[in-house]
């Protein structure tokens, strides 16, 4: 795994657990609504006795357990990659560094927060990277989210 895409897997998992809140916006109205009743003669032996939301309920507690999971994981991964950025020597590398992995930023963005050209941010950014040794212990997605889904 290369630096910038260590670095990128904020972003990345950041962008996943907006997508899952979402999904689950969507699963509590779903689960507020009323289902139309089925009015058709109908025998089966084996029918569902539940409540016809509660499906719906258990959709929710896991994405639920889902999201409280990955942000978890993304806590631990943004400390993580502050810990590397902390070891950049100059300041100004350090401030590009974070507005960017950290706090998601774009170029246009952080060279605005620093007061200096886009190129310039992007040529200090190009240093730092340079620069920048991943820990021995670096969290990787791939690895973590492959390893969390295993029983």
């Amino acid at each position: 795994m290369t630096v910038k895409e260590y670095l990128g897997q904020a972003y990345l998992l950041d962008n996943r657990i907006n997508s899952d809140t979402k999904e689950l916006e969507e699963l509590r109205l779903m689960s507020q609504t009323i289902s139309s009743p089925g009015f058709e003669e109908h025998y089966n032996a084996s029918r569902n006795t539940d409540a016809p939301y509660i499906h719906t309920l258990e959709k929710i507690f896991d994405m639920e357990s889902k999201i409280l999971e990955e942000v978890d994981l993304l806590m631990a991964l943004k400390q993580q990659i502050r810990d590397v950025i902390s070891k950049v020597e100059k300041p100004e590398h350090q401030m590009i560094m974070r507005y960017r992995y950290i706090h998601n930023y774009s170029w246009s963005k952080i060279s605005d927060k620093l007061s200096a050209d886009i190129t310039t941010v992007q040529r200090w950014h190009n240093k730092a990277i340079a620069k920048i040794k991943l820990p021995e212990n670096a969290i990787d997605l791939k690895v973590a989210i492959v390893c969390h889904k295993m029983p």
